[in-house]
């Protein structure tokens, strides 16, 4: 839910590309703004942001802050999930028509329909998910605390856990519990990793860690030497001894990883239908600096949720922190 703000053109002004770095942090100061940069936007986004990180992470730093303007460098839920936790600031993204391939793979209407199905069930949602869907959910997980959150609830418990059938199906093998339902939803990012391209890399790299994101397919996750969520990879970089990584997930991570750690090399999976050497999420990929400044300038995009639906939103995301803690 958007609202856009026409930009007049008197206020348009030609800046060079080089500039836009200077002028968003200028803005920043001017309306007391924080920008926010998931890992898989462009190196300049991130190196603008005031926190780079995963989408509920963002969101909780943001919330603490004092700011009364929060631009989410990232897609349309992430926006969303930081006005839920914010309700009081004006949340805005740089480009509306960033979505998501996992989010949009679970409309709130089939959803509701599914979710009636299993009336005796707790619903478990991945963040990954759009406003409407985290209203229809009792607990919201992420792919760090995903296995935490299903462990919470009592075995006998039936589950419908949504949307990623990836990563509900290894949480399943991982616990071995057989009364969850999966709802059949992916990433495109994700989904597309090929196993016989990573063996090719290994077979290149033979001292090489593979490092998979639980959103891959299983066969990708059990060849890999670590499963874990954006953060958690580039953290096991970061204590892990080994020289060379390839990276099984979206290519955005490699900026953070090679900054922080210069001395190692990080090996991009590449897609089944690609020879590119990276798998791109052409929705992260459409924030650009430019957007972000004129999104900030005119205070455009402005992410707008109906309290009945964000207020349900909010007690999903809530009961998951507290289970996390």
């Amino acid at each position: 839910m958007i609202n856009n703000k026409c930009s007049c053109g008197s206020k348009s002004r030609e800046i060079a590309e080089m500039d836009y770095a200077a002028e968003i942090k200028r803005l920043k100061k001017e309306k007391n703004a924080v920008v926010l940069a998931h890992y898989y936007t462009l190196p300049e986004v991130q190196q603008v942001a005031d926190f780079v990180g995963d989408s509920l992470a963002l969101s909780e730093q943001a919330a603490c802050t004092d700011a009364d303007i929060i631009v989410f460098a990232g897609v349309h839920f992430m926006g969303e999930t930081a006005k839920v936790l914010s309700p009081d600031k004006k949340v805005l993204l740089p480009d509306p028509n960033a979505g998501c391939s996992l989010a949009e793979s679970c409309p709130a209407k089939e959803f509701a329909e599914f979710k009636a199905k299993y009336p005796d069930h707790l619903v478990i949602s991945y963040v990954n998910t759009t406003v409407e869907v985290k209203a229809l959910t009792d607990i919201c997980c992420t792919s760090t605390n995903a296995l935490k959150i299903v462990q919470s609830v009592p075995a006998e418990k039936g589950i419908v856990f949504a949307p990623d059938r990836n990563l509900g199906d290894y949480i399943k093998r991982v616990t071995g519990r057989e009364n969850m339902v999966l709802w059949n939803g992916a990433c495109h990012v994700h989904e597309k990793f090929s196993v016989e391209k990573i063996l090719e890399l290994k077979k290149q790299h033979p001292g090489a860690k593979v490092l998979s994101h639980p959103e891959c397919k299983a066969p990708v996750l059990l060849i890999s030497d670590f499963v874990g969520s954006t953060a958690a990879l580039l953290k096991f970089t970061l204590t892990d001894d080994s020289r060379e990584y390839i990276i099984v997930t979206e290519s955005g991570i490699l900026y953070e990883m090679r900054k922080a750690n210069p001395d190692k090399i990080f090996i991009p999976a590449p897609p089944i239908d690609s020879t590119c050497g990276c798998n791109d999420c052409e929705y992260m990929k459409m924030v650009s600096l430019e957007k972000i400044y004129n999104c900030l300038r005119d205070e455009s995009n402005e992410i707008e949720i109906p309290e009945n639906i964000r207020s349900l939103a909010e007690g999903s995301i809530r009961k998951m922190l507290e289970l996390s803690k």
